[in-house]
């Protein structure tokens, strides 16, 4: 979870161990899109199965850390104030994701994306100005050729979805009692368990599209674990034990990592499984991360630094990925080592550039941005 504040140096504390947990996500999500790289539409032999659970991760992370940034100093604020410290925490590195994928888009031409060689620079810079501002593409406005709302940042449609969790939540969720919260929660579950148990996959893959399937999934993904998290932080549940965030870390790796369940037999049962990760197995690991004492040490450090580098890593390393999938589509029969080395290289090099964005470009303008356009919240 990134401290929700829009400039380095914000008063009120955060839980440090969620921080490194998005880290841990954030990395997990980076392995899985190197492997799927090999097997992009073979969902039931994919590496690291579940590593696209970590976006629902995500989504309980920031209801929680709304929920407790915001919830009891509203009256200090205001809705226009939210919106402002949201973009501030959130905007510039949209634009700098899209950025990156405008400049590595010609690199990524082939077979794997038929659209790319016939799209003209003034429209692939149209695309990115529009990015820019996180608004979603229709398909007909596709220069890829994977019907995404943000062909040149993939994982951008969930700071869509984010920004939506983020309106509701100033309109009208932050008001809501603990009861009325708790029936959506409820209807939230079973609205995601219809999806993933009920749905004709078996799994939750998708949300990135504008159409009625996709935006299904989306809001599906979105609904429950936002509430949830909401939900968790207001009732104060959190769990004591020892070495916290290495115990947290496991869990979430084994639940990210583990194959795909059932088979193509009984997609139904992947379904229960992700049902039990999203509504049960997410919120245990986070009530663990909340609970844990503020201690110092090597493991609050790791956590630091990943939970820094969380957004960022999550942002922008998918116009690599892209890279990375073309090639491997026309180097299939290079050594597996080979491959091995060029997927830790890839994997290093998004650590890498994640890095640099957030010294050089995101901490700074933040920074100013906070200094510039927000009120200091009490």
């Amino acid at each position: 979870m990134a401290r929700d504040s829009a400039a380095p140096g914000a008063s009120k504390d955060h839980y440090l161990i969620l921080d490194g947990l998005r880290g841990v996500a954030s990395l997990m999500v980076v392995l899985f899109h190197i492997c799927e790289a090999y097997r992009p539409d073979h969902p039931l032999t994919q590496p690291i199965n579940h590593g696209y659970l970590a976006v629902d991760f995500f989504f309980l992370l920031s209801g929680f850390v709304i929920a407790y940034a915001y919830d009891d100093r509203w009256s200090t604020l205001g809705t226009w104030d939210f919106f402002k410290r949201r973009l501030v925490r959130l905007q510039p590195m949209v634009i700098m994701g899209t950025t990156i994928g405008a400049l590595l888009f010609y690199f990524q031409a082939g077979p794997a994306f038929p659209l790319i060689a016939a799209t003209p620079v003034w429209q692939l810079l149209l695309v990115m100005l529009v990015g820019w501002t996180l608004l979603p593409l229709p398909p007909a406005m596709d220069i890829r050729g994977w019907s995404e709302m943000h062909p040149l940042d993939g994982p951008a449609w969930s700071l869509f979805f984010e920004y939506l969790a983020n309106i509701l939540y100033a309109v009208g969720l932050r008001r809501l009692s603990n009861r009325w919260l708790g029936v959506l929660v409820a209807l939230a579950a079973a609205f995601f368990v219809q999806l993933a148990v009920f749905g004709k996959r078996g799994d939750v893959i998708g949300g990135w599209a504008i159409d009625p399937e996709q935006l299904h999934i989306g809001f599906a993904r979105l609904l429950f674990p936002f509430l949830a998290g909401m939900l968790l932080m207001r009732l104060g549940r959190r769990i004591q034990v020892k070495h916290a965030f290495a115990a947290c870390s496991l869990l979430l790796i084994v639940a990210l990592a583990l194959p795909r369940f059932g088979g193509a037999d009984r997609l139904w049962l992947n379904g229960v499984y992700e049902s039990l990760c999203v509504i049960a197995v997410f919120p245990l690991i986070v009530a663990i991360g909340a609970g844990a004492p503020r201690v110092d040490g090597l493991s609050t450090r790791i956590a630091g630094f990943f939970g820094e580098l969380s957004y960022p890593l999550y942002i922008t390393h998918y116009g690599l990925i892209y890279v990375y999938t073309e090639w491997v589509g026309e180097h299939e029969a290079l050594p597996f080592g080979t491959k091995c080395a060029a997927g830790a290289a890839v994997f290093v090099a998004s650590i890498a550039i994640a890095f640099a964005c957030l010294k050089l470009y995101d901490l700074p303008v933040r920074k100013w941005l906070a200094g510039r356009f927000l009120k200091r919240a009490t």
